[in-house]
């Protein structure tokens, strides 16, 4: 059975019937609840039943709502997806700020290597900085390597003049569009394991409700990045966009798609964190070729 992302643009009614998702616009569509892997609600004309909401989240269909602009906004998780979820909050809130702090190290030091990676890959000879910069990581990332690399990553892909904070580059409404996409991955996951998205272990924002999804999706930005540059998708592309759900990615040594990498990803993490093991491994996100 493959998986599908299903993705509504038009006005349509959205229901549940005898374990299909009955889509209704010009014509009636049925699609099998149980190959339904992402759902996105693009068209704010949209009307969704009640009962397709409570068979998604039985599914463990990741639901996503898109606002006015087309961009994803909000995300829809089932409250009781795993029934450790007081206990692992409890784990969470306990563990141990030195391990943290290793964790983090290593997970820039995965970034800034396949950031490296890609620059080596497109021909920009600023990758052997970014081994340097690789090398010399240290716990909770103190010297902040992970800005230095950024800098030179992007401009060096994008050009002197790009700019991360310009909302009207198209550059960057494609790219956090498929982050947010990505994003959505980890905070399923997460929950799906019983945790909670808001304790973070660098990211601290008060008002982000992902923080520990932001900290852990970091070695997987360079997937998006190099999916831009590869396909040079606009943002008017959203079919082809979503592809990027469909993608292999090699970890463990073993060639995965995206979801059962990134599950495999925050499982070890959480292992590493809870364990309390400072020279335990966790997974390496190694190069590939999309």
């Amino acid at each position: 059975m493959g998986w599908r992302t299903i993705i509504v643009r038009t006005n349509s009614k959205l229901s549940y019937k005898l374990g299909y998702m009955l889509v209704r616009n010009i014509e009636e569509t049925y699609i099998f609840i149980e190959e339904i892997n992402n759902l996105i609600i693009e068209s704010n004309q949209c009307i969704i039943s009640t009962e397709l909401i409570n068979q998604a989240i039985k599914n463990n269909i990741n639901l996503i709502f898109c606002d006015e602009k087309h961009s994803p906004n909000s995300q829809l998780i089932g409250l009781n997806n795993n029934y450790n979820g007081p206990k692992n909050l409890l784990k969470q809130i306990k563990w141990n700020d030195e391990i943290k702090e290793i964790l983090w190290q290593k997970i820039i030091i995965n970034k800034i290597i396949n950031q490296s990676f890609l620059l080596d890959k497109y021909g920009c000879l600023e990758h052997e900085l970014l081994d340097e910069y690789a090398k010399n990581v240290e716990k909770n990332d103190v010297t902040n390597r992970e800005g230095h690399a950024a800098k030179v990553y992007f401009n060096s892909l994008f050009g002197k003049d790009f700019n991360r904070r310009d909302e009207e580059n198209e550059t960057n409404h494609v790219l956090n569009y498929l982050y947010s996409l990505i994003l959505s991955i980890f905070n399923r996951v997460l929950v799906e394991y019983g945790y909670n998205t808001q304790l973070g272990i660098w990211h601290k924002n008060e008002f982000n409700f992902f923080n520990l999804s932001c900290d852990l999706m970091e070695p997987f930005r360079i997937i998006v990045d190099d999916y831009y540059l590869k396909y040079k998708y606009t943002i008017k592309q959203k079919k082809e966009l979503q592809n990027i759900f469909n993608i292999d990615i090699k970890i463990n040594n073993c060639n995965e798609k995206l979801e059962n990498a990134i599950k495999i990803f925050v499982k070890q993490c959480l292992n590493f964190l809870n364990e309390g093991d400072k020279n335990q491994k966790i997974p390496f996100i190694e190069k590939y070729e999309l």
